[in-house]
């Protein structure tokens, strides 16, 4: 699906054909021979486009016959929600820019540029390219901090739970929010690397304009920012799994403990029962009140192992 759109006094307006300093968008689904035709007519390389549909591209620029590609990776809700999958998952977003256009190419839910079409972005103006560049970096990394907000309160949550329950459901959620800080790890580094070489290299042409620099200044400072909440929450999340395995293995050998001890309280009147089950005469074997006695001195001997066993605090 491609789309053209173009700013105007009331706001964002479509277009039926793309117009010079227009926004393109472009989303599957869609067919190669728009594609080849697309890149024809705005004499785009045919893998900056393709390229910006990769899942596992990476973070990078590049400049080819005029056309300048900026690939970076935005934060979005897994659309596999099962319990062996990570709860956010990171796609890339191309941002292909040229003399009269400015193209974008994601997936078609990508929360970050729906806020541009629904108009949510103060100042948003298509035309002005580099401005357009740093805004979608900048809701970026603001939308990787919500992301991780949600995800600590979340692990906050089980964590609660986690404490009170024995059952699988909890740690499975929280090896969930794991993969999902492993996925922002990795990409805010790459993200970030990307900003600083786009950053010394002038890449956007805006060293001259001091307002466009600052802001370039403070959305590498949000981006470490987010770096540095992600690389915290991992170790805090490693921490708790840590934590918490220790506390069911600890658990275990208590129990294991107390079975032990019952097994040997229990072990005195079975062998006392045991002697007097052998076919040999035995003291007391014709007492008439022989089977209480044994009977007695089993209990007697049992309580005396109790006694030792909690004065030992074993108990």
């Amino acid at each position: 699906m491609i789309k053209h759109y173009i700013s105007t006094a009331q706001g964002l307006e479509e277009l039926d054909m793309p117009r010079s300093q227009s926004w393109i968008h472009i989303t599957p689904p869609f067919n190669n021979d728009e594609l080849l035709q697309l890149s024809t007519d705005l004499e785009v390389p045919l893998d900056f486009i393709t390229d910006s549909l990769d899942i596992d591209e990476r973070s990078r620029y590049e400049e080819e016959d005029g056309a300048r590609l900026i690939l970076i990776n935005t934060p979005t809700i897994n659309e596999r929600d099962n319990e062996n999958e990570a709860i956010y998952v990171t796609v890339p977003v191309g941002i292909i820019l040229t003399d009269e256009h400015v193209i974008t190419v994601s997936t078609p839910d990508n929360p970050v540029m729906k806020l541009f079409l629904d108009q949510k972005v103060k100042n948003f103006d298509p035309s002005n390219h580099s401005q357009f560049v740093l805004q979608l970096f900048q809701q970026t990394v603001l939308r990787f901090l919500l992301c991780l907000k949600k995800l600590n309160l979340k692990r906050n949550m089980i964590e609660q739970e986690l404490y009170d329950s024995n059952r699988n459901h909890e740690l499975k959620q929280l090896l969930r929010i794991e993969k999902s800080l492993v996925y922002f790890v990795n990409s805010l580094s790459s993200n970030e690397l990307l900003k600083m070489k786009m950053k010394r290299v002038d890449f956007l042409k805006i060293r001259q304009n001091e307002y466009l620099v600052d802001l370039f200044e403070d959305i590498i400072i949000d981006n470490s920012q987010a770096l540095e909440m992600a690389n915290v929450y991992t170790n805090i999340l490693g921490g708790t799994m840590e934590a918490f395995a220790s506390l069911v293995s600890n658990n275990l050998n208590r129990v294991m403990q107390r079975l032990t001890l019952i097994t040997i309280v229990l072990m005195v009147p079975t062998l006392v029962a045991s002697f007097y089950g052998m076919n040999v005469r035995l003291p007391f074997d014709e007492g008439r009140y022989s089977f209480f006695g044994l009977i007695g001195v089993s209990v007697l001997v049992s309580l005396m192992v109790v006694w030792f066993f909690r004065r030992q605090k074993m108990f």
